[in-house]
């Protein structure tokens, strides 16, 4: 008996809110949750302030972290990157610094916040030479996330892999076998819909991620109506998140409302997220063509 309470996890139920993207829900569970080690309180505050800076509440995070454990300060430097107006090459420069020193590359928490800095600028090499060697099941996860951002589904296969050898059931597992499943396309995008829909069951509401990839499997299947239903589920959670804006442009235009409606979404994204891949190649794209028609003139005047 005593084996098993050894081997429960108290952390569970804060760890699975976050991974699916439930923040508040995470943050509830931190919060009402007495650790029985320092270990258990530190991994307690970093999923704790992770959250609150997955909602954009940036303040109480920097106030918190002012006397927070030393191995925690990293979350400062990606709160100043996701900042509004921050100067994210200094931050870079920094960061490039701190990984060459290499003093910190013994703490998970920099390496976490390193990697998604890397990931956020597209430098997905540099998020992976971070992320190497890694013995954390999340930054495992995160390592396969990179792989298919740069489109090598064949190594993404392999480190799937390792986290099925590591936890074969495990939520982060899932999502990642989710995410392989809806790049690869065919038949694995309805093990993509079934897998978020089975997340979805067992652990309760999701959030923009999940529910993005959820959504987008089934409206690879022809499912317009589940895939939108999915996204404003989400969406009353989390209003502003791109990935749920665009895909509510997507299902609108694709099940027959107004135009109109699909619009709204579209312009909702780029006037919060002008900085998101898609909105930054949509404006480009347009820019381009408002370029090109202005060289040419009608050849029959009204």
């Amino acid at each position: 008996m005593a084996r098993q309470q050894q081997d429960v996890d108290e952390l569970f139920d804060v760890k699975n809110a976050f991974y699916i993207g439930n923040y508040q829900q995470a943050i509830n569970e931190a919060q009402n949750l007495n650790p029985s080690s320092p270990l258990a309180a530190f991994q307690r505050d970093a999923f704790l302030y992770r959250s609150y800076i997955a909602q954009g509440n940036f303040r109480i995070v920097m106030q918190e972290l002012k006397t927070a454990d030393p191995m925690l300060q990293p979350l400062k430097t990606l709160v100043d990157y996701l900042s509004p107006g921050a100067n994210k090459p200094v931050i870079v420069a920094d960061i490039d610094a701190r990984v060459a020193k290499g003093t910190e590359l013994i703490n998970d928490i920099f390496l976490l916040v390193a990697a998604t800095i890397y990931y956020h600028e597209d430098n997905y090499e540099a998020a992976l030479k971070i992320l190497h060697g890694s013995e954390s099941l999340e930054l495992r996860a995160f390592t396969l996330q990179c792989l298919l951002a740069m489109n090598r589904p064949d190594l993404a296969k392999k480190q799937l892999k390792l986290l099925q050898d590591i936890e074969d059931d495990g939520t982060l597992t899932q999502l990642a076998q989710a995410w392989l499943n809806l790049t690869q396309g065919g038949p694995g995008v309805q093990d993509a819909h079934y897998s978020i829909m089975e997340l979805s069951e067992k652990l309760g509401a999701l959030g923009a991620g999940p529910a993005a990839v959820g959504a987008a499997a089934a409206a690879s299947r022809g499912m317009w109506e589940e895939a939108e239903q999915m996204l404003r589920e989400a969406q009353a959670r989390a209003p502003h998140q791109p990935e749920l804006l665009l895909g509510l442009a997507l299902t609108a235009a694709h099940s027959g409302k107004p135009a109109e409606v699909s619009s709204r979404y579209l312009a909702q994204l780029l006037d919060s997220h002008p900085d998101h891949p898609f909105s930054k190649e949509y404006t480009a794209k347009t820019n381009e063509f408002k370029r090109l028609t202005a060289q040419y003139q009608p050849s029959v005047t009204s």
